[in-house]
């Protein structure tokens, strides 16, 4: 289900708990979205209002966010007219996806200010804006849009807030039921498409479910369409469905029973489940854009690299016949004449078979050998120092690989400290002043017996855990070959099922996450080794033993 009219409708009902409270904070963690924490009932509920083009929605949150450094502009606009506040309402536009929520404050002269922050989930037109109650006009607007975007209405600071234009459809909430009866009675079919022209606020996914159960029951159409909404109001049963698509519902839709799912306990907990996820891969997306690019076309660069290096490497096993063309010139000078462009000579090195010569007729015979020589020193030469090379471009591959993994991984939290590990690298530059951050931590996880088992997120974590935080009895886990998080169990002698567990999780955080049959290798941490000089998170071991799982997101969640 999207996040339409009927789940605007019903999360604006859950979110009344929040009615008489206070606002505390505000944060504009992403450009799209915003954080209001509101003290209700003696506790602080983190609101989310999220006007991005693809995941648009409101919600109650446990998520946590990482602040930018420098607040933006429309986040102090709000911080100057929300902060302190009291939520005096929420109310939705009909049954539309646009939610007023309603501020009342004293302003320095101590006369009382109602301000409206509105939200509209209208996909990419999706917004929020800031308007003062009395005169209507708008304060200021995340996303400012002008005549030149809109030649309907334009959201920028001063102007009056025009609404969006309103559609001509009956509100299912509110219309009287023999109206209902009568327009469910006059359409030509009980399809979809139908049902989503008559009625405002029907996602196609909510119009499905609807037309399915009339169509089921086409004798019963009002009884049918009173259960569906009382169902809504009594038997409220949040729910996540998952197979080759996935969907989230107020309640069991029979359209779904085909689909696995899950049950939440709120509304709010089932979008949280649906979007985390999701949303976080846009944003580490956003966030971590420009260090994928430079990491690619690092990455892009070594591999070409590597090429001409493995084809220096390949030509250098002709050295030795650059030698014999010079020892022959020089053996049979006075047989080659100057100008010429090859000579046919006796080889004594293959029982005097003939072999074809090729010359630069610009220089003398002499000459010509002593190139042939120095052909071959060069090869020679390139043979000592390219195989070190080559060795060298491997790891800087390997190392770039790893990063990479790392980032499709990563959270939102995670990036800063892989920017930070490619900072120390050298691979980007420090813009500005360094900030004194607390050092990120490995991830705790717990086995189904209670043992602890931590997961590095990045390198520097990894290096961190493995060769500082772990004990040398304590068992190591790794991804066979593969790049990953390095995972330590805390136990010498892990049970079986604990081991499987902790292998799970590190075919899970790894590039293979997706895939079955993921190969890890686990040993004791004393049997691992950083070689000197080595990138982070590398490092090699010995007298490992192989398992083979399916890393499960379901496992994660059980052992967090």
């Amino acid at each position: 289900m999207s996040f339409d009219g009927i789940f605007t409708h019903l999360m604006v009902t859950e979110l009344s708990q929040l009615v008489s409270g206070r606002v505390s904070k505000i944060h504009q963690p992403y450009p799209n979205e915003i954080v209001l924490v509101i003290r209700a009932k003696g506790k602080n509920q983190k609101v989310l209002l999220s006007a991005h083009p693809t995941y648009a929605r409101v919600q109650l949150t446990q998520m946590n966010y990482h602040n930018p450094d420098t607040p933006p502009n429309f986040v102090m606009m709000l911080r100057k007219y929300l902060e302190g506040a009291i939520l005096e309402k929420i109310s939705q536009v009909q049954n539309d996806r646009v939610i007023h929520f309603h501020f009342s404050r004293r302003d320095e002269l101590g006369d009382l200010q109602n301000i409206v922050l509105v939200v509209e989930l209208m996909g990419r037109h999706s917004t929020i804006l800031l308007m003062n109650q009395e005169s209507g006009k708008i304060l200021d607007a995340i996303k400012h849009i002008g005549t030149s975007q809109n030649s309907y209405r334009s959201l920028l600071p001063g102007l009056e807030y025009v609404t969006p234009p309103a559609q001509d459809l009956l509100n299912p909430f509110t219309t009287e039921k023999p109206v209902v009866f009568e327009k469910l009675s006059q359409l030509p079919e009980l399809s979809s498409k139908a049902l989503q022209q008559t009625f405002q606020g029907l996602g196609r996914d909510t119009a499905t479910e609807l037309a399915t159960r009339l169509n089921a029951r086409s004798n019963e159409k009002m009884r049918v369409w009173e259960e569906f909404f009382t169902s809504l109001i009594t038997h409220l049963t949040p729910t996540h469905y998952t197979g080759q698509k996935e969907f989230f519902t107020p309640v069991l839709f029979e359209s779904l029973a085909a689909l696995d799912y899950e049950n939440y306990a709120t509304l709010s907990e089932l979008l949280d489940a649906f979007y985390h996820d999701k949303a976080e891969r846009d944003r580490v997306k956003q966030q971590g854009g420009e260090l994928i690019r430079k990491l690619e076309n690092e990455l892009k660069r070594n591999q070409n690299k590597l090429k001409k290096r493995e084809q220096t490497l390949k030509d250098s096993e002709n050295a030795e016949e650059f030698r014999q063309k010079g020892e022959l010139l020089t053996t049979f000078l006075h047989q080659v004449s100057r100008g010429e462009k090859s000579v046919t000579l006796a080889n004594y090195y293959n029982e005097d078979q003939p072999l074809a010569i090729t010359l630069d007729p610009a220089l003398t015979p002499n000459q010509n050998a002593q190139k042939y020589f120095t052909r071959y020193q060069k090869l020679k030469n390139a043979v000592k120092l390219v195989g070190a090379q080559i060795a060298e471009t491997k790891e800087e591959i390997r190392y770039l690989e790893s990063v990479l993994a790392q980032l499709e991984i990563a959270g939102p939290m995670d990036v800063a400290v892989i920017k930070e590990e490619l900072i120390n690298q050298g691979y980007i530059k420090q813009k500005g002043k360094k900030r004194k951050e607390k050092p990120s931590q490995p991830e705790v996880f717990h086995a189904s017996d209670g043992t602890e088992i931590l997961v590095g997120k990045n390198n520097l974590q990894n290096d961190q855990l493995t060769l500082r935080k772990a004990k040398k009895t304590d068992t190591w886990l790794h991804a066979k070959n593969i790049p990953g998080s390095h995972v330590i169990v805390r136990s010498p002698e892990p049970a079986e099922e604990t081991l499987l567990e902790a292998a799970e999780l590190a075919a899970y955080f790894s590039k293979y996450r997706h895939s079955a049959q993921v190969p890890v290798d686990y040993v004791q941490v004393k049997h691992i080794r950083k070689p000197n000089g080595a990138k982070p998170g590398y490092v090699i071991y010995e007298n490992q033993k192989t398992l083979y799982v399916t890393p499960e997101e379901s496992v994660l969640k059980r052992l967090k």
